[in-house]
């Protein structure tokens, strides 16, 4: 099997068996069972509440699973920490907000992680930093502060935080649902041209072009099982399930 982007996909590097998640009373996530090969590019949608930002958070043990296995390239999630730092070492995360360091330039922000976890010189991390910064279109804002910079050039920085990392996987949590229209766009390119250069991508989103344009799969979420998976033009031209018709129609009435 080939992927949208001519890589040929491998064994799964994202295995996911069974897996339920509880908020007290509240079953967010209901025996989810799916599996993602690398260079895999997925774009999971789904109402609010329906389990979608939940399950992606769950890779990477940002939210715990009760039940069930998820497995990151040939690692089980459990509690052991050490599991959980090996992962979390493979797996880069882009959240709805920036959660940029705001005392920090953005240079810093970026290098900070390879510098104190991987333990990569100064020089070397500013060096792979204003690299970085240059992919996103943004290294000429290097050595000013979060504040000082648009919503679009904060998630930027955020992208670029991540893949400073090196990580074998990127996880999109509704990286573009907090900023203005305008800026949209801006985060959507640097996340297609994320997707040419063949990373793993499990992508939370609305932008319902760019998952019908990048993604390989989309998956459908509702009250916390998965509704519809399917390739981008089966999902959107002929969805099976009365409940993904419904929600494509009115998602692309917006």
């Amino acid at each position: 099997m080939l992927t949208q982007n001519g890589t040929e996909s491998t064994d799964p590097i994202i295995v996911c068996e069974d897996v339920h998640k509880w908020f007290d009373d509240f079953h967010v996530l209901k025996g989810i069972t799916t599996s993602f090969r690398k260079g895999e590019r997925a774009v999971i949608c789904g109402p609010s509440g329906s389990g979608k930002s939940t399950f992606i958070r769950t890779i990477n043990r940002l939210e715990e699973h009760h039940r069930g296995r998820i497995i990151v390239d040939g690692i089980e999630l459990s509690n052991d920490l050490r599991n959980i730092d090996l992962i979390r070492r493979e797996v880069g995360m882009v959240f709805q907000q920036f959660n940029l360091f705001p005392h920090l330039t953005n240079l810093q922000n970026i290098t900070l992680g390879p510098i104190r976890v991987r333990k990569i010189p100064k020089s070397e991390a500013e060096e792979m930093a204003l690299a970085l910064l240059d992919r996103v279109d943004i290294k000429d804002q290097a050595y000013k502060y979060p504040a000082e910079i648009s919503g679009g050039q904060q998630q930027r920085v955020a992208i670029a935080r991540a893949l400073a990392m090196e990580p074998k996987i990127m996880l999109f949590d509704e990286p573009t649902s907090a900023l203005d229209p305008e800026m949209i766009s801006e985060v959507l390119d640097v996340m297609r041209e994320l997707a040419r250069s063949g990373m793993t991508m499990l992508v939370v989103t609305h932008e319902m072009g760019f998952a019908r344009e990048v993604a390989d799969r989309v998956l459908f979420f509702d009250e916390g099982v998965i509704i519809e998976d399917a390739p981008p033009a089966d999902f959107f031209d002929n969805p099976q399930s009365e409940r993904t018709k419904l929600f494509i129609s009115q998602t692309l009435q917006h």
